[in-house]
């Protein structure tokens, strides 16, 4: 099965699984998938996450996490999407709600949170904002 938009996709499905109260989310597995799943676990949004070998095919298995029965993510968007790219420079990389948000990019040097690519003086493609 194809997807025009995976992460996406990735995102739709850890939003929808936060709301229906579930622990795991797994879906179809991507090396930048997994680099997204890193910087969420780093920054302390996501318990976990492992790739399981399913019938050849890798899957990414996502532990949510719950902060007193309440989601650790409140809100999770998309912002460059596959029909509009948006790029940004190391200086004018959004703040999301005054810092307490992260927002996910894709830099030449990896993915990072906005503040590591501030701190390392790199722009890029800023693939989305989480609260």
């Amino acid at each position: 099965m194809s997807f025009s938009d995976p992460i996406g996709d990735m995102l739709a499905r850890i939003k929808n699984a936060q709301l229906r109260a579930h622990n795991i989310v797994s879906m179809p597995s991507s090396k930048f998938k997994v680099k997204i799943a890193e910087v969420l676990r780093t920054e302390g949004f996501i318990k976990d996450f492992k790739i399981l070998d399913i019938e050849k095919k890798p899957e990414i298995q996502i532990s949510l996490k719950y902060n007193y029965g309440n989601p650790v993510i409140n809100s999770i968007e998309r912002v460059s999407r596959p029909g509009r790219r948006i790029f940004s420079s190391a200086e004018s990389l959004p703040k999301i709600n005054n810092g307490l948000g992260i927002a996910i990019i894709s830099t030449p040097k990896g993915v990072m949170t906005d503040v590591s690519a501030r701190k390392h003086k790199v722009g890029g493609e800023i693939i989305c904002k989480v609260f």
